[in-house]
């Protein structure tokens, strides 16, 4: 087979790591596939947090800029990095399986606890500083930015005692020995996406190529669970630096979603948990963002507008 699929990717070693993935998925089909390494503003911009330089399209923004104009064929994003919405003329055709969703803690000190007094946590996520403060009070909390690779360096060099990162990143990443505690997702729900990696395209992409990306790229389980995700994110209008989350998973027929948004200060929380049948899923998440939204989630929502560029 001579046709080539151009894979546009952030040049991390993560996101190269899911870019190489993407490939050898494709690879089983006979298609070759090119990788093409892009910075992205996300990328460039590491001494801010992602709440003051906004985070529509932070991680994005480039590569989708490249789509639309026909350099690449398709995009490698971390499914949780999307916008809750998209350009018009761009589409997302693919999931891949879900890794474990759950955030980790990463610590070099044995007996390390979250309940422990005097801690210093390092993140860089809005959710993760929200739910530390709603359940953790005690811990201190600093903003640690960069790829997993500076973010590791700068725990060894003791800015912190420990770090709240993805399991799925560290995995991928042979980072295993450095996860201490698994944080069940009943109580850090994760960010909506998280653990598994989209594929974006520009919907005018010919229909072989999309043809071998869905077919031999996508699983259909973790695609329904991240649309119903999405489904609940849009309509909330929620971009990565707001404090929201969003779960969904299947038994059986159903799907479940747990999602709902926290403030800053981790004072106020709302969550709604419900289930539905699976082909009803992007239902489910319209539904429950809007119950979110009036049980005092339009509220919590403003307030962040207020000194989060979202």
């Amino acid at each position: 087979m001579n046709t080539v699929i151009r894979i546009g990717t952030r040049g991390s070693k993560l996101a190269l790591w899911q870019a190489h993935h993407v490939a050898e998925l494709i690879k089983a089909s006979g298609c070759r596939t090119e990788i093409v390494p892009i910075e992205t503003r996300g990328d460039k911009i590491l001494d801010v947090s992602i709440a003051k330089i906004g985070s529509k399209g932070v991680f994005t923004e480039e590569i989708e800029q490249q789509l639309l104009d026909g350099s690449i064929d398709i995009a490698v994003h971390s499914a949780k990095d999307l916008s809750s919405t998209i350009h018009d003329e761009l589409e997302l055709i693919a999931f891949t399986e879900r890794e474990v969703p759950n955030d980790v803690v990463v610590t070099l000190k044995k007996n390390f606890s979250l309940k422990n007094e005097g801690i210093v946590i390092g993140t860089s996520s809005t959710r993760r500083v929200a739910f530390l403060k709603h359940f953790y009070p005690q811990a201190e909390v600093v903003s640690i930015r960069g790829n997993l690779q500076t973010r590791i360096e700068k725990l060894k060099n003791g800015a912190c005692d420990a770090l709240i990162l993805a399991y799925a990143g560290m995995h991928r990443m042979g980072y295993d020995e450095l996860v201490s505690d698994k944080i069940e997702t009943s109580y850090f729900v994760p960010p909506v996406g998280q653990g598994s990696i989209a594929i974006e395209c520009h919907k005018k992409l010919s229909y072989d190529k999309k043809e071998i990306v869905e077919r031999w790229v996508n699983h259909v389980p973790t695609e329904l669970c991240i649309r119903t995700e999405r489904a609940f994110l849009k309509t909330l209008e929620g971009g990565c630096s707001i404090p929201s989350f969003g779960y969904a998973w299947l038994e059986g027929p159903t799907v479940t979603l747990k999602a709902g948004i926290i403030s800053l200060d981790g004072k106020k929380i709302v969550k709604v948990k419900r289930s539905a049948p699976a082909e009803e899923g992007k239902d489910l998440g319209k539904s429950i963002a809007t119950e979110v939204l009036a049980n005092g989630g339009a509220e919590i929502l403003n307030d962040i507008r207020k000194v989060v560029k979202a």
